[in-house]
């Protein structure tokens, strides 16, 4: 079982920045494909960003103000969120699933990964 765990969620004024981390129990590598998801109060958990083997795919409501990035020497995964509007106000997940070669998936659907953490709040002001 891989065991994924956020941090970095907090509170902040709309225009500010967070940056969010994600360790994995395991090594992680070009096998393993890993996204951000969120989940705000009364919706559906959808897709914001996701990371391969040198594939990134963004959500068009944070493209050009979030960066995903990985480490795979540290097991970790890093959203950086600059210019936050009132509307990115959720709970962030971070997801991950093995594949059996190398990572070229830009999925940003729930069903396709199979290992998540517990979340992390993030809320903004307006």
């Amino acid at each position: 079982q891989v065991q994924l765990v956020e941090s970095g969620g907090g509170s902040v004024q709309a225009g500010g920045s967070l940056r969010l981390s994600c360790v994995a129990s395991t090594h992680t590598g070009s096998r393993v494909c890993m996204a951000w998801f969120r989940q705000a109060p009364g919706k559906e958990r959808e897709g914001v960003a996701s990371i391969g083997l040198r594939t990134t795919n963004y959500a068009d409501s944070v493209k050009g103000r979030f960066t995903a990035s990985r480490d795979d020497d540290k097991n970790s995964l890093y959203l950086q969120m600059n210019s936050l509007k009132f509307e990115d106000t959720a709970v962030y997940y971070c997801a991950a699933v093995f594949t059996s070669t190398n990572c070229y998936s830009r999925s940003l659907q729930v069903g396709d990964y199979r290992f998540w953490g517990q979340g992390t709040q993030v809320t903004v002001s307006s």
